[in-house]
Formats: structure tokens, sequence, C-alpha cells
């Protein structure tokens, strides 16, 4: 696996696999088993896997984790060895944005990007979408790889890749998840022991819901999400936002919308967990 830390580097690297179908699955490092099924399936559709692993300041807001979050180069660079990754794409903050973060351009996907985690995380979408726009440029990928645990995000990208007429194929791949059903992340390392044995419990309200929407027919979108925020806190969570939306827009379902998605997001004291759930309903 060849590892560039620089653009020009990467370029000539690329140079030299011109005739080949590129695919990009962009990470910040600290890899579980999730993001490898993100590669794992870059791999099942293009000849070549670029993975970068970059912790994007612009994403982070202030008081943030940015200092704290893990950082298991080593480790990761092992996993994407075994996993058959063609080359790794390991910038600094200069190398992405210049000597002055500051006064980089930024790319914005408006309305989208201040529902939900971007009310709760101000700018945290805007540092997405232009991290995710410059590796675009610099990889000029085939199509790129996201998983869909952050289905918000995975929204915004699609809808800036449209919007902007970027010729990428955006792939979507399933959450990964423990055997309890908590969904993989990096940030399930800050909870205690005994936080872990709470956090599946984000989950398990989720499915009460579709159990409520898909099997008892319940239709009233608002109340059933206010239940379930009650449910959550009762057992530890300081929930952020849980709402029953449209997948089109994430704005709140209305009774007669059949393409839902339940977005959550939760605190569980020093993690802030996140979840969804895909519904399709019979229309009534």
């Amino acid at each position: 696996m060849k590892i560039s830390e620089s653009i020009s580097d990467l370029h000539q690297f690329l140079q030299q696999h011109a005739s080949k179908t590129v695919a990009l699955v962009p990470t910040m490092g600290n890899l579980h088993q999730g993001h490898l099924d993100l590669v794992e399936r870059a791999r099942q559709l293009a000849d070549f896997v670029v993975v970068s692993i970059f912790v994007n300041p612009l994403q982070f807001e202030a008081g943030g984790d940015l200092d704290n979050y893990p950082r298991t180069m080593q480790a990761d660079v092992d996993k994407l060895e075994k996993a058959g990754v063609d080359v790794l794409f390991a910038p600094d903050v200069k190398e992405i944005y210049g000597a002055d973060i500051s006064k980089a351009t930024q790319v914005i996907v408006p309305v989208l990007s201040s529902l939900w985690c971007g009310t709760s995380r101000a700018g945290h979408f805007e540092g997405v979408t232009t991290v995710v726009n410059k590796l675009f440029n610099i990889v000029q990928p085939d199509l790129a790889v996201f998983g869909q645990k952050d289905f918000q995000q995975l929204t915004i990208i699609r809808k800036m890749v449209n919007d902007l007429n970027i010729p990428i194929e955006i792939v979507g791949v399933a959450t990964r998840r423990e055997e309890d059903g908590l969904a993989m992340s990096s940030r399930n390392g800050y909870l205690t022991t005994k936080e872990r044995e709470i956090a599946p419990k984000l989950r398990e309200v989720l499915l009460s819901i579709q159990s409520s929407i898909l099997v008892d027919g319940e239709r009233a979108y608002t109340f059933i999400a206010e239940q379930s925020k009650e449910m959550l806190n009762s057992e530890g969570f300081k929930t952020d936002y849980l709402a029953i939306c449209r997948q089109s827009d994430l704005q709140l379902a209305s009774e007669n919308d059949t393409k839902l998605v339940v977005l959550a997001a939760a605190y569980l004291g020093k993690a802030r967990l996140i979840d969804n759930l895909v519904l399709d309903v019979q229309p009534s």
C-alpha cells in the first residue's frame, strides 16, 4: 500500500493508474469494522481504492473534541493494508488548507446543513462539505463511499454533488453494528463500562418507533418522537434530538409521507451517539 502525505505525491501515483476506475473512502482514522465495510464495498465497485485519513479541524465546533479525537495511525495502516487498499492519503492540515485555515474557501449546502446536527454543532457540516469537496478535487475519483450511520451527512454530500455537478457517484453503505445493536463509532471509546451497557438502548428505542409505525399503524409522528425522547432520557441519555423526517429533505414528516427516516442524537456521558432508521410506510 502506497502512503502519500502530499497532494503532489498522490497525483504522481494516481497518474500511473489513470486507466483504472477509482473509489475514494474519506475517513478521520481510528478505523473500525464499519470503515472496513466501506473499503470492501469500494473494492467491489472500482479497480483502485484510495482511503484518506484526515482529522478535519473545520468540522469540530469550538470547545469540541478535536484535540482528544483518537488518532491511531499505525493501527489504521495495518488494517488498510490487510483490507487491500491501494493508497492511503494522509495529509496534514497545512497541506489541505494552506498556512491560514481561517482564510480557506468553504463550501456550504444551505438549509440541510442547519438542521438537526447542524443546529447543535454549528459549522460542522460546512467543514464536512468543504473537506469532502477538496478531497474530491484532489483525488478525482469515479465514486466515493460513505456510511449510512450519519444519514444527514450522506444526504448533504449527495445534494452537494448534485448541485455542483460533480461527476462522482456517491455510494452509501449500511451501518455496521456491535452484537448488541450499538452502531460502531470511533466515539464509542468515550463510553464508560456502565455507559456501554446502556448505549444499545438508543437502537432499541428506534426499533420501538419502527414497530409503532409499521406494525401498529401509528402516524402521530411528533407524539411518537416526544415519547421516545422521554424513554431515552429515562435510561440515562441526554437527548439532543429525535425526529421522524422525510428521507428526501430531512424536514419533519407528515402523516401522508411514506419515505421516512428516524434521526437521533443523544449524549451518554462524554460520548455523543447518533443513529438512524430508514422506514418505507405503505400509503394509507
